[in-house]
């Protein structure tokens, strides 16, 4: 049975409960970061130096970095579903995956931390989270434009690259922002939102 460390509203942790909850996985969940500490702790920075979560055992393998984690369950657990056989749709969800990681996601975080996780301690400056607001959503006419032609992100069938984008994204259009219309976004996020796994893990308060 896997045993996962992490907080339930941590997003990485999100990602991979969601992962855990598509394959139909036993799991044991440990509460670790955030309110609950535990992450300096020796025991813990001998499973993740990093001291962050989510950490994953499975098999006396200790996995963590959350897209990392995704694969190597898809891979084991579902090959031919959240991992796709044919490589060519394989490599569509890695490359969202990636491109979540490297683009889109600095320019989130920055919003996040300042407008829900850091909000208690310092009120934001509401025109310079606008003005980053409008440099995050520049990246999303890429994933509008590809969606406008894909029910999910490598192609018909849900795969590993949806649920890392479902996660940040969700988050995304949770935030008190503007933000421009994205239709095709907005449909697969309806799809996504609408899949069991999802509203059992993700659909949580945040932080």
């Amino acid at each position: 049975m896997l045993k996962v460390w992490g907080r339930n509203n941590s997003g990485n942790v999100q990602k991979t409960m969601w992962c855990i909850g598509e394959l139909g996985l036993e799991y044991e969940r440990v509460d670790v970061g955030g309110p609950f500490g535990g992450l300096d702790t020796p025991e813990y920075k001998a499973m993740n130096p990093n001291s962050r979560v989510p950490t994953v055992e499975d098999d006396g393998n200790i996995l963590w970095e959350s897209h990392s984690v995704i694969r190597y369950l898809a891979l084991k657990y579902g090959k031919g579903t959240l991992c796709p056989d044919d490589l060519g749709k394989r490599q569509l969800a890695d490359r969202w995956m990636d491109w979540l990681h490297n683009g889109f996601n600095h320019h989130y975080r920055t919003l996040f931390f300042a407008l829900v996780r850091d909000r208690e301690k310092a009120e934001p400056d509401m025109e310079a989270m606008a003005a980053l607001a409008t440099e995050c959503g520049a990246d999303l006419p890429i994933l509008d434009g590809h969606l406008a032609n894909n029910e999910w992100v490598a192609g018909a069938e849900f795969t590993m690259g949806d649920i890392p984008i479902g996660c940040i994204v969700n988050r995304w259009y949770s935030l008190p922002i503007e933000r421009a219309s994205h239709p095709a976004i907005e449909a697969w996020l309806e799809r996504v939102r609408a899949r069991p796994a999802f509203r059992e893990h993700v659909l949580l308060e945040t932080g």
